[in-house]
């Protein structure tokens, strides 16, 4: 699950320098240098490219300007591998892994206190609708009721 992203690796004049063109942009308007994984310390996608691209040990320095990354490689290495990390950065799940169920993702609701009837003024229609709506919106309706009334 996520969506992919769109790269075209392109070489750059000066070697050891590739350019990654991406169909989105990671940094809006604004330039991003990281000269080692401390620089990503953020959370922002530019930080999160930036300690991918330095956790496979190729990578001297990133530069990110909206929609291009710019890597510098370490002496010795070549850019194989690092399209397919920019590629599958907004990847959450892989193949082989369960995503979790829905039920999994709900925070656990705390029961009702009994308030219903009373937060539906003794309304056996509102009653009912009391065990779908959270209590505070049934109050806050109440309140705006009696208010409105009061005019």
């Amino acid at each position: 699950m996520g969506q992919l992203v769109a790269v075209t690796e392109k070489p750059s004049s000066s070697p050891g320098v590739i350019r990654f063109e991406l169909n989105r942009t990671l940094s809006g308007q604004g330039h991003e240098r990281f000269r080692s994984v401390l620089d990503a310390h953020g959370v922002t996608p530019s930080d999160e490219l930036a300690r991918l691209l330095f956790g496979t040990g190729k990578v001297a320095g990133v530069h990110v300007y909206a929609n291009i990354v710019t890597v510098d490689l370490e002496k010795g290495y070549d850019s194989e591998g690092l399209a397919d990390l920019v590629r599958n950065m907004y990847q959450y799940w892989r193949e082989g892994v369960e995503p979790p169920s829905f039920e999994d993702l709900q925070p656990e609701e705390p029961e009702s206190s009994g308030d219903d009837a009373a937060a539906a003024d003794g309304d056996s229609a509102l009653t009912e609708a009391a065990k779908k709506v959270p209590m505070h919106l049934l109050v806050r309706g109440r309140d705006a009721r009696k208010r409105w009334n009061a005019k």
